[in-house]
C-alpha cells in the first residue's frame, strides 16, 4: 500500500505549489478538486508518472488464431 501525500508550499506573494505523490491514475485530480477551489487559479500543472499509471492492471487473454490459404485436400 501507497503512502498518499499532499505537500503544499506557499511562497511569500502567495503563490502556492501543490506536491501530489501515491495516487495513481487521474483520482488524484479528484482529490485536490475541492483543495484547488479554494486557494484559486490554477496557473500550471505538471503531471508525472503516477498520474499515466493505471490503476487496474488489465485482465488480457490471449487468444490464437491461424490462417490458412487453402484447407487440405483443396486444390
Amino acid at each position: 500500500m501507497n503512502l498518499e501525500t499532499l505537500e503544499f508550499v506557499i511562497y511569500p506573494d502567495g503563490r502556492v505549489k501543490e506536491t501530489v505523490t501515491g495516487i495513481v491514475g487521474r483520482s488524484c485530480q479528484e482529490v485536490t478538486a475541492a483543495i484547488e477551489a479554494e486557494l484559486g487559479v490554477v496557473l500550471t500543472q505538471q503531471t508525472t508518472s503516477e498520474f499515466f499509471a493505471q490503476t487496474n492492471p488489465l485482465n488480457q487473454s490471449v487468444q490464437q488464431s491461424q490462417t490458412f490459404s487453402s484447407w487440405p485436400g483443396e486444390t
